[in-house]
Formats: structure tokens, C-alpha cells, sequence
């Protein structure tokens, strides 16, 4: 016959009560809300660039190919078309990316990173960088 177990000790937010699953999903977000706007601060002040635009190009340098597709950046970097849109319109006027419309797919845009893209996000990574290591660890 097998031992009965003890209940596991559920973690408990002191503010709210709130327990379980509930307090680990309010302390997830409040974790991203403090990193977020502690990287939205930090890359718009040192580099002019905000945090969504900063990850367009993080991603765009992580996968190093000469296109992306832009649902498939949409889908990497979890933002709605139009919000990564907007973003790629901010980074095309900057000169930092170019979009191309797929040859085979006329549906399909490509977005490519410049040579000025590139140097921003090697000016800012190592700010991204230790906001990350600041916060988080």
C-alpha cells in the first residue's frame, strides 16, 4: 500500500493570497514588466531604439540568412503582425532593415538586416546583455 504524501507547499503571494499556479503566473509577469521596461529604458536611452525593434534585429542577427519571412519573425519574436510591422516601417526608415517582396510568393515579405543595422545591434547588444544579467540573475 503506498505512503500517503504530504501536500505540496504551494507558494503564496503575501499581498494577495493569491497561491499556486495563479501567484507563479503573476510573478512571471511582474518579472517581464520590470525586465521589459528596465530594456525599453535602457536601449531608448543609450541607442535611440526600443526594445521591439531591438528583438527584430537580435532575431534577424540570430538567424543569420539574408531573408526572414515576416510571419515567421511575427511568430519568433510573439508579436501580432501589425506590431512587428510597425516596427520594421521604424527600422526601414532608419535605414537599419530593407524588406522584399518574395518572387515566388507575392504575399511574402522578406526583411534583411543593413550594414546599419548590423552596427546598432552590436552597439546595443551589450547593453540588452546586461540589463538581462542585472535583473534576472
Amino acid at each position: 500500500m503506498p505512503k500517503p504524501t504530504a501536500p505540496v507547499e504551494q507558494p503564496t503571494d503575501p499581498r494577495t493570497g493569491a497561491t499556486g499556479l495563479v501567484a507563479e503566473w503573476r510573478d512571471l509577469l511582474a518579472r517581464h514588466a520590470t525586465t521589459s521596461c528596465a530594456l525599453e529604458k535602457e536601449l531608448q536611452g543609450r541607442h535611440q531604439l526600443g526594445l521591439s525593434e531591438f528583438e527584430t534585429l537580435d532575431r534577424l542577427i540570430d538567424a543569420g540568412c539574408a531573408n526572414y519571412k515576416m510571419s515567421d519573425l511575427a511568430h519568433d519574436i510573439h508579436l501580432s503582425q501589425s506590431a512587428l510591422s510597425r516596427a520594421v516601417a521604424r527600422l526601414e526608415r532608419d535605414g537599419l532593415v530593407s524588406r522584399t517582396l518574395c518572387t515566388e510568393d507575392r504575399r511574402a515579405i522578406f526583411v534583411c538586416l543593413t550594414d546599419k543595422g548590423r552596427e546598432l545591434h552590436s552597439e546595443a547588444a551589450p547593453t540588452h546583455r546586461a540589463v538581462l544579467e542585472q535583473i534576472l540573475h
